[in-house]
């Protein structure tokens, strides 16, 4: 019987996960990725379940070095990154990959919705088509990752998920799903810095002609698109146009500010095709969002210059952007800049 390392939150998509690929003849050993936060009770109580061997794995400071400390240093500058891109090609899918090799086993496994087909002689990420597509959050893993990853739910939906799980017994179908990120469950970016001593000093909030309109709390609680707790009165909807780190300004100004057609992203990592030396077109995914929008891509010497058929939010700087194909193969995944 072959053996797979899965990673076993004690949520219900890797509980599933690891039911799908009981039944499908592996052997499966779970193992709970201790980034500093939470408690592997619930993935515990999920394997015991399951009858499966379980195991924690402390990946604390690898995931500080090569999470945390960037997701800071970026907020610190005024961008705004999503680490979950980062953490699962450099902590959580190399971790479960070393687990696996020390175990014997020839997979690793995750509870992720997103499908790994062939392409152009590769193995490529696919997005799961109707279900709850996260190919987005997997589009920096490499393909030697890829080759040794296992996808159970990527022809499955949440409720078809729930339901199995409900009908094995498993108390992970009751939990809830997972909304921010994991080492800031409460989703206050600005404390989590301000604890680090990263937080930015308060300065002014203006608008496009440099018209001071109230006092932010710095910059590092902001992100452009927001629209709400800025606590400035006016006429109509204000949004965070951008981030002035030189003057320290949070410029504010109506939604037909934020609307953009062009991007610039760099930091390519390429997927289901080759390096490219014309423009060619594609889907474009520019936040987590289910969201795509047709675009033009022209290839840069340091990067890809992408301009949408239509005007759309302008996506934060650091943010990642995915194009897709017409199949919903990755074609690419950058930095938005």
């Amino acid at each position: 019987m072959e053996k797979v390392a899965l990673g076993l939150s004690g949520g219900v998509d890797s509980a599933a996960a690891a039911l799908l690929l009981r039944r499908a003849g592996y052997e499966v050993h779970g193992f709970w990725l201790d980034l500093g936060v939470g408690s592997p009770e619930k993935a515990e109580r999920a394997a015991a379940q399951l009858g499966i061997p379980f195991q924690t794995l402390d990946v604390r400071a690898r995931h500080e070095r090569l999470v945390r400390a960037p997701f800071a240093a970026e907020y610190a500058v005024g961008r705004t990154p999503n680490p979950c891109v980062v953490c699962n090609p450099t902590v959580k899918l190399p971790a479960l990959l070393e687990a696996a090799e020390a175990i014997g086993a020839g997979h690793i496994a995750t509870g992720h919705y997103a499908r790994i087909e062939e392409r152009n002689g590769r193995p490529c990420l696919r997005s799961a088509g109707d279900g709850k597509d996260q190919s987005y959050m997997l589009a920096r893993v490499g393909p030697d990752l890829l080759g040794r990853l296992l996808l159970p739910l990527a022809d499955k939906t949440k409720p078809e998920i729930r339901a199995l799980a409900a009908e094995a017994g498993l108390a992970a179908s009751a939990e809830p799903d997972s909304q921010d990120i994991c080492f800031i469950p409460d989703g206050d970016y600005g404390a989590w810095l301000e604890e680090r001593g990263m937080g930015l000093p308060a300065g002014d909030f203006v608008d496009s002609s440099g018209k001071v309109l109230g006092r932010h709390r710095g910059l590092h609680r902001y992100t452009v698109g927001q629209r709400r707790g800025l606590g400035v009165a006016a006429e109509s909807r204000l949004y965070v146009c951008s981030l002035d780190r030189d003057r320290n300004a949070v410029v504010l100004g109506p939604e037909e500010k934020l609307l953009t057609d062009n991007i610039f992203i760099t930091d390519i990592c390429l997927g289901a095709m080759e390096k490219a030396a014309e423009p060619f077109r594609c889907l474009l995914k520019p936040r987590s969002r289910p969201a795509m929008f047709p675009a033009e891509v022209s290839p840069l010497e340091d990067g890809f210059s992408i301009r949408f058929d239509s005007p759309l939010r302008r996506p934060a700087p650091g943010q990642l952007a995915v194009g897709y194909n017409e199949e919903g193969f990755v074609l690419f995944a950058g930095t938005i800049q």
